[in-house]
């Protein structure tokens, strides 16, 4: 009876069981982990001009271009929605840049995150900004670490790569397995409207992103293994003065660097790589289907044996 009580009890569990279990990934994709790195606010030629040692080394080994463009207006919520769902405001909607998810709730679009996870896959998300919550669709997300606002202090509303990085290492060392992780540090935004883009403390600043990024390749490496991985890294807009959001190719020339598995050596990437590309990009390493109004592409030009732009749909 014992025998048959505990038999009983397993096939009621089983349908629990078979539901935890992972999804069959799908087949072709390039990698089974993407890490996307956003700096917010860094100017493409801040990299060599304040020797971001680690971006400088990635362009080296992978394939970047210094002349990626950013949306309309070139602002960090808009601009983030637009690379982390293929689509411009006038797609997404969002062209306010402050938390308000109060009164707007999270994108109705598509996110890269939500399409990853229908197929199978495993989504992290850590945020700098408590903006980014309107980007925290439901079910959309295995794991979000971001900044809650509210309670009126600095680090409410905003987090130094410090702390966002360290939440990156608590999670990947305590076994988080991945397969789309996005990681957004925001130092030389801050410095950028406290002190002016490319002056001596928005220069500091760039270095401590390009610290942070070395760090996060450090935990990738221990956790899915050097060279098993796929690396993209860019920026949500530039700045000029103490300011952004407008046409100005100073706000709107954005970094787009990819490394990693996959990806071509010191293969130039052509130009027209635009901020909605990342989006798509992301997709198709990960062999999932892009909604056919999706406006990005993925530039194919920077993996191996790739087109120059391939389709998703």
């Amino acid at each position: 009876m014992k025998t048959l009580r505990i038999l009983s009890s397993l096939a009621l569990l089983a349908p629990a069981v078979a539901a935890a279990l992972p999804n069959e990934l799908p087949a072709g994709r390039m990698t089974d982990h993407v890490v996307i790195v956003s700096i917010d606010g860094l100017r493409p030629d801040a990299i060599e001009k304040f020797g971001a040692k680690t971006l400088m080394k990635l362009m080296r080994e992978g394939s970047y271009t210094l002349s990626a463009h950013t949306i309309l207006p070139s602002k960090t919520l808009p601009s983030h929605t637009s690379m982390l769902t293929g689509v411009d405001a006038e797609k997404h909607g969002i062209t306010w840049n402050s938390d308000e998810t109060d009164a707007h709730g999270t994108v109705t679009v598509p996110t890269v995150f939500a399409l990853a996870k229908a197929q199978g896959y495993s989504t992290a998300a850590f945020f700098s900004k408590t903006k980014f919550h309107h980007l925290d669709v439901p079910n959309s997300l295995d794991y979000i670490r971001a900044p809650k606002g509210g309670l009126g202090g600095i680090l409410d509303d905003k987090w130094p790569a410090t702390k966002t990085v360290g939440n990156v290492e608590k999670y990947l060392e305590g076994g988080a397995n991945p397969n789309l992780l996005f990681v957004h540090i925001a130092e030389p935004d801050y410095a950028g409207h406290l002190f002016g883009w490319m002056g001596r403390m928005y220069a500091a600043a760039v270095r401590e992103a390009d610290k942070a990024v070395n760090e996060i390749i450090d935990e990738a490496n221990d956790r899915f293994g050097a060279g098993n991985y796929t690396l993209i890294v860019t920026a949500d807009h530039g700045g000029h003065d103490k300011n952004h959001g407008s046409a100005d190719p100073r706000d709107t020339t954005i970094p787009w660097i990819a490394w990693g598995k996959g990806v071509s050596a010191g293969q130039p990437i052509p130009s027209g790589v635009r901020t909605m590309d990342t989006a798509a990009t992301a997709l198709w390493l990960l062999a999932v289907g892009a909604p056919p109004e999706w406006m990005g592409r993925p530039v194919a030009a920077a993996f191996d044996g790739a087109p120059v732009f391939a389709t998703t749909n």
